[in-house]
């Protein structure tokens, strides 16, 4: 049985601030109606929800992004912004899916019954894409800080946005990169079949076809396997000199460090997903271990170190990974409220269209699908067991 947890939280602590808001009057849309009745009162409360797996293997992915988020809920707070002679205050109801699609719709249930005005989350492509059918129907925007997947924005929403750059994007990078500067000739894609791990696989081979490479094969896992000795014997025998795998790290690291008990030299890159210390803990001491991400190196965000030395006295850990996309993410919403000084999002949602935001990861502007306008990416390379920037 899955354990669920839910978890509302008051932000009150800050010392940054960015473009933030609130809401104010009437309730037009079901989403705004919470938010909105709480100012009948001495204040108005607005209500954010969350939903990241904060149990099961991707916790240490899931709890560094909420805090990202808690981090933006505080900072709003800290604004004591008052509007038509009340106080605002920005509430955050975070809950948690366990990276589980099915999980996930229960918990996107919950978040339309709690009314909240807008939703930051979830982690995965694969509970994002059918949250967001449920926001979509309730009108509830819906803003990603780590869902990768091309589709995700492909669904013909208007209430979907993510403040990272999607697959197809980074795919394009990675083969070239393959192929021209690690010499790919031949390789295998492997994949969890989820729809972030397959939908970079697919990309990735497409992209390294047009240059000139041979697949060989693809293989298969899930998101929960923990055994790979079959899967690596499978790459063995097609002898690739490349394996490029779409999914998480969990299934990474001891996939990797199989294909090495057995011999498979072959070089092994994935994305955003397996870019963690997790990764290295892991497989152990491999060699070349690869992994793209979709954002640039943390000396070009502007205010990460201010931004990681709040967040390590804070939670007295360092970021993960997404902490800071998370944070990005919450505050364009926040942002898009003050505009329309309304939490109601068939008042707020246009403004989030027209963002032109410099968050702590870069500059954020989407075009017509949600997508970034801009967005850069990095590669990575595991080296003495830690992570080294290579292009």
């Amino acid at each position: 049985m899955h354990i669920i947890k839910s978890l509302m939280y008051f932000g009150s602590l800050s010392t940054m601030t960015l473009a933030l808001a609130a809401c104010n009057q009437g309730n037009n849309s079901q989403a705004g109606s919470s938010s909105e009745a709480a100012g009948n009162g001495d204040g108005i409360t607005v209500t954010i929800g969350t939903v990241n797996p904060l149990t099961g293997p991707l916790t240490h992915w899931g709890v560094d992004s909420a805090n990202g988020i808690k981090m933006a809920i505080e900072d709003a707070n800290a604004k004591k912004l008052v509007w038509d002679g009340k106080p605002v205050t920005f509430k955050l109801i975070s809950e948690d899916d366990i990276a589980d699609p099915r999980i996930a719709t229960q918990m996107a249930d919950r978040l339309v019954d709690a009314k909240v005005s807008a939703v930051v989350g979830h982690f995965t492509t694969s509970t994002a894409m059918p949250a967001s059918l449920i926001y979509n129907t309730a009108g509830i925007p819906h803003i990603t800080y780590s869902v990768t997947g091309a589709k995700f924005t492909q669904q013909g929403l208007d209430n979907v946005y993510r403040v990272i750059a999607n697959d197809s994007q980074q795919a394009k990078g990675m083969a070239k990169f393959a192929v021209d500067k690690l010499g790919m000739k031949t390789f295998v894609i492997a994949h969890d079949k989820g729809a972030y791990g397959e939908g970079l696989a697919t990309d990735f081979a497409k992209e390294a076809e047009k240059l000139g490479a041979k697949m060989l094969s693809t293989e298969y896992t899930t998101a929960t396997s923990t055994e790979f000795g079959s899967m690596a014997t499978a790459i063995k025998t097609k002898q690739p000199d490349f394996v490029l795998y779409g999914g998480m790290d969990a299934q990474a690291g001891p996939l990797a460090k199989e294909m090495r008990r057995q011999g498979v030299k072959a070089k092994f890159m994935g994305s955003d997903g397996i870019k963690s210390d997790e990764l290295i803990k892991l497989m152990g001491p491999i060699d070349d271990v690869y992994a793209s991400t979709a954002g640039s190196t943390t000396d070009k965000m502007n205010g990460y170190k201010d931004f990681s030395d709040r967040y390590q006295k804070e939670f007295k850990q360092p970021i993960v990974s997404f902490a800071p996309y998370a944070y990005d993410a919450t505050n364009v919403i926040i942002a898009a409220m003050e505009q329309a000084k309304s939490s109601d999002p068939a008042k707020y949602k246009s403004f989030i269209k027209q963002t032109n935001l410099q968050g702590v990861t870069g500059p954020i502007a989407f075009d017509d699908k949600g997508d970034l306008k801009e967005s850069a990416q990095t590669l990575y390379i595991v080296k003495d067991g830690k992570w080294e920037v290579v292009q």
